[in-house]
């Protein structure tokens, strides 16, 4: 009986560090959405605000907040806001602008 219950446990310890990522892992995971993102944007230069944010695996999608310049002549280097989700299973970025998370800026 105590060697079952000796076997259970070191089973169970076993399986839960099988499912944990390494910090290198989670390093690679966070380049892949970066790169992913950054080439699926519309701004000129995005840059991350933060860092991704991790949903459950059953979500299936990591989102990440993008800033950079709009391109078009007409927008005149204003800065924008794409927010980017990034699907887990087919590696693909999507993005879609919003500006509206920012506070507007005051004329003064």
């Amino acid at each position: 009986m105590k060697s079952c219950i000796l076997t259970f446990i070191c089973l169970a310890t076993f399986t839960a560090q099988a499912n944990a990522s390494s910090p290198d892992a989670w390093a690679v995971f966070d380049k892949a959405v970066l790169a992913s993102c950054t080439k699926a944007s519309q701004l000129k230069s995005p840059n991350p605000i933060g860092t991704a944010a991790q949903f459950d695996d059953r979500v299936g999608y990591s989102a990440l907040l993008l800033q950079g310049q709009y391109p078009q002549k007409h927008m005149k280097g204003q800065q924008g806001t794409e927010l980017c989700l990034y699907n887990k299973k087919t590696k693909t970025a999507y993005v879609t602008e919003w500006d509206s998370i920012r506070p507007p800026v005051k004329a003064q």
